[in-house]
């Protein structure tokens, strides 16, 4: 029941990171990359579902193709023996030629028919693999201008400067829903992997949860300047707060006293 990803609670997932990056940032463009990497999922769900079913239509094709081509060649061998006694030996090796370039054509075609059902799966994979990848690139673009050091100095900004965010908790917020969505991709590629035995596939899988693991790697990098930032800031807060309750509470025992 645990030893496999589960596509529903992938889009359930997503789902709720969408509705979540909406309720704090409204109008992001986040929350409608999230949305495009849900409706990914759905459709990812069903064709990975394909993958792990046979193609019946094409295996019967292959397979009538391939009978086809031993009752062909039965034929040929039967014809060379019956007219063996009264045939020349010149004769003799141009059928015996002319039956292995059939042996050798017929073989070549078995080949690509049983191949025939596993690379179309293939192409298919990596066609969808490759939007995935291209969706993880555009949720590393929406992370580009969230630079810890906005927060810290908004006054550097020009006028051709983006929209940045001030706020360091809503910062880290943001950056960590880039983070999950970069997870949650990684995942969505999985699926395939666990639906096919095919090797460049799963090499394909392989490379791209090798790229969101370093995207990951360089958003939490930004995630711990800021919270390295803000730490101090916090300390220094609550100890104002600290010394301002004690001056009140010292100016009222003061103020009591006869």
């Amino acid at each position: 029941m645990y030893r496999t990803l589960d596509p529903d609670k992938i889009v359930a997932t997503l789902d709720q990171l969408e509705a979540r990056i909406l309720e704090r940032f409204p109008g992001a463009g986040l929350g409608r990359v999230c949305a495009e990497l849900k409706r990914v999922a759905a459709e990812s769900r069903a064709r990975t579902d394909q993958l792990a079913k046979p193609n019946i239509a094409l295996r019967a094709l292959s397979g009538l193709v391939i009978v086809a081509g031993v009752v062909t060649l039965i034929y040929v061998a039967r014809q060379i023996n019956v007219q063996s006694a009264n045939t020349e030996l010149f004769g003799m090796l141009q059928g015996i030629e002319a039956t292995v370039n059939l042996l050798i054509v017929v073989g070549a075609s078995v080949l690509f028919l049983t191949t025939l059902e596993g690379r179309a799966k293939r192409t298919s994979a990596l066609a969808d693999l490759y939007q995935l990848r291209s969706i993880v690139h555009v949720i590393d673009m929406h992370q580009l201008t969230k630079d810890p050091g906005a927060a810290l100095h908004p006054a550097d900004d020009t006028a051709s400067s983006p929209r940045r965010i001030r706020n360091a908790q809503e910062l880290v917020r943001y950056l960590d829903y880039c983070s999950e969505m970069l997870s949650l991709s990684s995942k969505v590629a999985a699926l395939y992997a666990q639906s096919t035995t095919d090797a460049q596939v799963i090499d394909a899988v392989n490379e791209l949860e090798r790229l969101t693991t370093n995207l990951s790697q360089k958003i939490w990098q930004k995630i711990n300047i800021v919270e390295r930032t803000r730490a101090p800031s916090d300390t220094a807060i609550a100890a104002a707060a600290t010394t301002a309750a004690r001056a009140s509470a010292t100016a009222s025992s003061s103020a009591k006293a006869p």
